[in-house]
């Protein structure tokens, strides 16, 4: 493997002001960070109004995640930045509403749910490579833009049974590319003691554009309504959660129910997933002796014509190279949650309201932990060190009872898209336009990812 070491963001200097902080926060979170907290266990923030906790521990990582779950519920922080598209969503719920919006979700993505998505998540593959292959062999090609392209067609096919190109569903991928570009990651409200009576000051643009995705998300529900009352629904993750009761009480969800929960779907499905693959492909790009022999795995273990559920079984290679992508880039970098009573974590004491900040970015490239943590190295996870961090120090998509419902399924359409589009394509990086890291909604690239793509 080479030396060359992956990109990582610059960190800030070691003491900023407050007002400093915050401007920096809102901006990039990860370059709002000082280097120490690589190295560190804990690290303690104070601000006039919270007190915030960023622990790194394992021990301690699994005490709020594993061990008591309901005592560290998440913070009504994130919700700030999040709300005006998010609604009341899985994603940002805690309690009984949570445990019951779960309870209604999660059958949609058990057992054989995953293999029965598996036709539609292929049609969107090939679909892709067919995008990519008018544009290889003609200049860079701005590889996030098309990986969040990807990654919506992954999610309307298997949600709503249309591909993108679909009237509605590109008009809803437009929209969350402009909702985008008006959304900082954490709302002022974030930062101040503002009771929630008091309006939140989001970007005139951010609740425009968050009001047309849900309305035109609603417009999807509401004609599915009828197609389920008719019996001419198809059989997709759209039908199957709003047909799901939920065991205890025998609801299903109510239409603004149902439009939050495809708003965070969209969000965490279609994000989540263009950020991962896009580093994954760029980390190809950085390592060809990695790249050809993922090349080489798909085309053993694909078979256009004949594409079944059991080819992805086939890539364990791959499936580590996106492992690896998600461990340097976790595509949710930072992860809050907040204390009901009086905590103490390592020597200090946490009062009850504190923020306690779980860091995937930071626990993931832990020297006490990792060996070599900054490297992009596919084999560690067959050895001990990555096997044990695995267990300890790798959440990527969370961990306990909140683990995102939809890991199994993004690991499916990451491991069958980069496969087929190394077995499709030669990649190599841009000349002079290596990425800066950088977290908004997701870890994405400061001026994106620029790659050659060549056919193969």
């Amino acid at each position: 493997m080479s030396d060359l070491l992956p990109p990582k963001p610059p960190a800030r200097a070691e003491k900023v002001s407050l007002l400093n902080h915050v401007r920096l926060f809102r901006r990039d979170i990860l370059s709002a960070q000082p280097e120490k907290l690589y190295r560190a266990w804990m690290a303690e923030f104070r601000t006039p109004f919270f007190r915030s906790f960023m622990i790194n521990q394992p021990e301690l990582v699994k005490r709020v995640l594993n061990e008591r779950p309901e005592d560290f519920p998440k913070s009504d922080r994130i919700r700030e930045g999040l709300s005006p598209l998010l609604g009341n969503s899985v994603f940002i719920t805690n309690g009984e509403t949570w445990k019951r919006q779960r309870r209604i979700i999660d059958p949609a993505f058990e057992g054989g749910r995953l293999r029965e998505t598996f036709p539609a998540m292929w049609e969107a593959t090939e679909a892709a490579v067919a995008r990519l292959a008018e544009r290889a062999g003609k200049g860079p090609i701005e590889i996030e833009a098309e990986t969040s392209h990807a990654a919506a067609d992954v999610i309307f096919r298997t949600l709503f049974s249309i591909p993108i190109d679909h009237e509605v569903a590109a008009e809803v991928f437009e929209e969350f590319r402009a909702y985008q570009r008006t959304q900082p990651l954490v709302n002022i409200a974030a930062f101040l003691p503002i009771p929630r009576w008091f309006p939140r000051f989001h970007k005139r643009a951010t609740r425009a554009s968050a009001a047309r995705i849900r309305g035109l998300i609603a417009q999807l529900t509401a004609d599915r309504t009828v197609e389920i009352a008719d019996g001419t629904a198809p059989d997709d993750l759209a039908t199957k959660i709003m047909t799901t009761r939920d065991p205890v009480t025998g609801e299903i969800f109510e239409a603004a129910e149902m439009v939050d929960q495809v708003a965070i779907f969209f969000l965490a499905g279609h994000e989540t997933s263009a950020s991962a693959l896009a580093w994954a492909l760029y980390l190809l790009a950085l390592y060809p002796e990695v790249q050809e022999r993922v090349a080489d795995e798909a085309r053993d273990a694909i078979d256009p014509a004949q594409p079944r559920f059991s080819m992805v079984s086939k890539m364990g290679y791959t499936r580590d190279v996106f492992r690896e992508a998600l461990r340097l880039y976790p595509p949710v970098p930072m992860m809050v949650r907040e204390t009901t009573r009086a905590e103490r974590f390592r020597d200090r004491d946490a009062p009850e309201g504190s923020q306690v900040v779980l860091s995937p970015w930071h626990l993931h490239r832990q020297p006490r932990l990792w060996d070599n943590p900054d490297a992009f190295d596919p084999a560690r996870w067959k050895t001990e060190n990555g096997k044990s961090c695995q267990r300890d120090a790798y959440i990527p998509f969370s961990a306990g009872p909140r683990v995102c419902t939809g890991a199994g399924f993004a690991m499916l359409e990451g491991v069958l898209l980069l496969g087929m589009l190394a077995r499709s394509f030669r990649i190599t990086p841009v000349a002079g336009r290596e990425p800066v890291p950088v977290a908004h909604l997701t870890v994405r690239s400061k001026d994106g990812i620029w790659l050659e793509l060549q056919p193969r």
